[in-house]
């Protein structure tokens, strides 16, 4: 659906320049910025246009970011050369990271006083998801601001879900990042048991994939344990901060959550044999070495 608004996008790693693709095959006016400036080269050749410096995005009337980090949203958005500092100012910031709650709060509070919109719209789903659309955003912030950014949302993924007018998005993608993280590790416990019991891991995943708790999601899970190829869409220390954020969040609100705090300690185990940077289906490697599967006979 395409609009007369000029849209801005910084943060041109795999996921960004996924997503921004996405805009410029919707037809947007998109003007990019990334600390490496060669990264938005994808995007350029797509039909983008560089800016020189973050604050030059101001000129834009909607703004994207996807960061990885907390002090990474509040560098590019309050810092000395930040977005909410851009002359002209522009009208709305759509965060798509995965940040704390705390984070996104300064900064809208910022916006606010500014008289910017922020809406915090995490996606769920790595790049190839995105660029199939079949990507999830879920969004909260002003219920304006959102019929705004609407269009250009499902540009981006036809699955987009408005939770409330605060920072309840960013408390739904962590719920949703815990939940990804328990079930990786109870699959790669159900294969490493079914394995020591003289099942090939394929064929016990076969019959997974064929049940009823056959998804999307332990497919591809499954697809990597087959290979044993962690070749990262999202990494082990990745998820470890949305851990640490998630459990954080359950501590505040005085959720107990056992089964999610056993399994951060599993994360942490496997980024200490050293798959911090592989995906974190690197979570059997853990299981089966626990089981005393040893490489040979895997």
């Amino acid at each position: 659906m395409h609009t007369n608004h000029h849209i801005g996008w910084l943060g041109t790693g795999r996921l960004g320049t996924a997503m921004a693709a996405r805009l410029l095959a919707d037809g947007v006016a998109l003007t990019v910025w990334n600390r490496t400036a060669s990264k938005t080269a994808p995007l350029i050749e797509l039909g983008a246009t560089a800016a020189e410096r973050a604050s030059d995005l101001g000129r834009c009337d909607i703004v994207f970011t996807t960061v990885t980090s907390s002090p990474d949203l509040l560098a590019v958005t309050s810092g000395p050369a930040g977005l909410l500092r851009a002359q002209p100012t522009l009208r709305i910031v759509v965060d798509c990271s995965t940040v704390s709650a705390q984070a996104a709060a300064a900064v809208r509070a910022e916006a606010a006083n500014r008289d910017i919109a922020f809406l915090s719209a995490p996606v769920s789903g790595n790049a190839d998801m995105v660029a199939e659309g079949r990507a999830s955003l879920i969004v909260s912030g002003a219920a304006e601001a959102f019929k705004t950014v609407e269009p250009h949302l499902r540009a981006i993924t036809p699955s987009v879900t408005y939770c409330g007018t605060g920072g309840e998005a960013l408390l739904t993608k962590l719920c949703h990042n815990l939940l990804l993280g328990m079930v990786s590790e109870a699959l790669a416990e159900a294969t490493t048991l079914a394995q020591k019991g003289g099942v090939a891991p394929s064929d016990f995943l076969d019959f997974i994939d064929g049940s009823v708790l056959g998804s999307t999601f332990i497919r591809h899970k499954g697809q990597a344990i087959r290979a044993r190829n962690y070749e990262p869409t999202f990494t082990t220390e990745n998820l470890r901060k949305d851990f640490d954020l998630g459990l954080a969040a359950a501590r505040e609100l005085e959720v107990p959550m056992p089964v999610a705090a056993t399994t951060h300690q599993l994360i942490q185990t496997a980024i200490g044999h050293g798959y911090g940077k592989s995906d974190f289906a690197a979570l059997y490697e853990m299981a089966a070495r626990a089981a005393a599967l040893s490489r040979t006979n895997r």
